[in-house]
């Protein structure tokens, strides 16, 4: 499936709150030539070809469409966002526009377009324009920057890790602060108007541009409380809204403490679920069953291990050692993905017999000075729109409270997502929307969850469910974040038949995927 891969892509290219950019310059260096033609004078949207020669596939366009910095004032300081759109396949039907994003806070719509886009024309039955966009703040739509060089953050960056002791931990506060002060220096009046809400007024101006009378639109992890703010803020204005992998709106604006805490509290379960399918799979099913302990014994043997020393990596990419933080964070993609649970699984292994290069190897992928510069970009957006309760200097206290949410990614997400915004953030917006969330749309919103999602759980779909006012909740009893990972006919079949029919499955119904993570 292209769009799996291409998130898998996603995901792997560096780490924030969700799955970061690939393909697309870091937030802190210097432009490069843009993949999307030039900017849209007046109203409409002037699409061209694409400029990147990978993205000149003849059903892709690109355009950029400018937008005012502050919506406030609308004739002030206008800004550009990137647009990419894949046409409709059967442009004889074609119903309108729909807009999708991949979440993050971050991530490339652009990108998501170029790698997944026929699989979103067949979401939407080939009758939909699928248009992309980099939210303000990111990628090539005027990304926030903290440094003025790749040598410059190359250079602060050198030596980071998740902090797993107290030293460590002390280091890693003082880190966040000049990071703080950096991003304020360089991005300035930008930090201040890159909130979702200033991203949900940017989506009803691309609709309208696009001439589309109401909004069709899919969001994704992060992507779903787009939607839900849109939604909050124009209500009238919503023909379709297909949220995949739910945002608890009320958790994640309540505060960068509770968001923290909202985004792993589900982590753990799925984390044992992974041990018990492997275990149920046996030796010849999953590499980790083999053999006299249990699967659960041998993954808290190494733990245990890891805890107490780093383990050799010989042939990681770099050679070195895995610590402990990096055993965390190694966990961070294949838990989302159950197509790599097996492989996953075999990785684990070879780290519980001594030789932990695979792992350290996907640790580093995140822990690289682009993998944390792609954080502050979730920072960016996330410190506007639910900011921290607590300085940094209380993270003897936040921290465990983090880790007693999931001791597998409490502290990792921790000190990516909370820590800059507990350290003298410099964003501050008038602008962030935090509630209500419960206007009816006249058709209802399709919410769609997997029941064994590591990044959001179950719990968030049934809350978000219940406060809308008119929404219908679909789950699969699968796994992975979203549903797209763990591929499945049902599920897709009430995609379709909800964005071009506008029907939802009736209320309560359950999907199942189409095969197991281990065979």
């Amino acid at each position: 499936m292209a769009l799996a891969a291409a998130c898998v892509a996603l995901m792997a290219a560096a780490c924030a709150a969700a799955t970061p950019q690939v393909g697309v310059a870091p937030a802190s260096s210097p432009s490069p030539a843009s993949p999307v033609t030039g900017p849209t004078p007046g109203p409409g949207v002037a699409w061209g070809a694409c400029a990147a020669p990978s993205d000149r596939d003849p059903a892709l366009q690109c355009a950029r469409v400018p937008v005012p910095l502050d919506w406030s004032a609308p004739q002030g300081q206008q800004i550009e966002l990137a647009l990419m759109r894949r046409l409709a396949s059967r442009p004889q039907e074609r119903i309108g526009s729909m807009f999708v994003n991949p979440g993050g806070p971050g991530q490339s719509g652009v990108e998501l377009v170029a790698g997944g886009g026929e699989d979103f024309d067949r979401w939407g039955g080939g009758r939909f324009d699928v248009v992309g966009w980099d939210p303000r703040g990111t990628n090539f739509s005027s990304p926030v920057r903290c440094f003025t060089s790749d040598a410059d953050r190359d250079a602060f960056w050198a030596g980071a890790s998740i902090p797993t002791t107290d030293a460590e931990s002390q280091a890693y506060a003082r880190r966040t602060t000049d990071l703080a002060r950096r991003c304020g220096e360089v991005s300035g009046e930008l930090l201040n108007h890159v909130s979702t809400a200033d991203t949900a007024r940017d989506l009803e101006a691309l609709r309208v541009a696009v001439g589309d009378p109401q909004l069709t639109y899919v969001g994704l992890s992060y992507g779903t409380f787009i939607g839900q703010t849109y939604a909050a803020l124009f209500p009238d204005r919503v023909r379709a809204m297909q949220l995949d992998g739910l945002i608890d709106a009320v958790e994640y604006s309540e505060g960068a403490e509770a968001r923290t805490v909202g985004d792993v509290a589900h982590t753990d379960e799925v984390f044992a679920r992974f041990r018990e399918l492997c275990q149920q799979a046996g030796p010849a099913g999953c590499a980790l069953a083999r053999g006299p302990e249990t699967v659960d014994q041998r993954v808290a043997a190494l733990f245990d291990r890891a805890r107490q020393a780093p383990i050799p990596a010989p042939t990681a990419t770099p050679p070195g050692e895995l610590t402990y933080g990096d055993l965390l964070v190694s966990t961070f993609t294949p838990l989302r993905v159950p197509g790599m649970w097996p492989q996953f699984a075999a990785d684990l292994d070879a780290a519980a017999n001594g030789d932990a290069s695979a792992l350290e190897t996907s640790a580093q992928q995140y822990q690289s000075p682009a993998g944390y510069d792609a954080s502050v970009t979730s920072s960016a957006i996330s410190c506007l729109d639910g900011p921290a309760q607590q300085p940094v200097a209380a993270w003897p206290t936040v921290v465990p409270e983090f880790v007693r949410s999931s001791q597998l990614w409490g502290a990792v997400n921790g000190w990516w997502l909370w820590g800059p915004c507990a350290s003298g953030w410099p964003g501050r917006s008038d602008d962030r929307y935090a509630g209500p969330w419960d206007a009816p749309t006249r058709n209802p919103v399709l919410l769609i969850n997997n029941r064994w999602d590591p990044a959001t759980g179950i719990r968030n779909a049934e809350a978000t469910q219940q406060r809308l006012g008119n929404a219908v909740l679909l789950v699969q009893d699968g796994y992975g974040h979203p549903t797209y990972q763990d591929p499945g006919a049902c599920v897709d079949a009430a995609r379709e038949r909800y964005l071009v029919d506008l029907v939802t499955p009736p209320p309560g119904t359950v999907c199942q995927p189409d095969k197991p993570p281990f065979p």
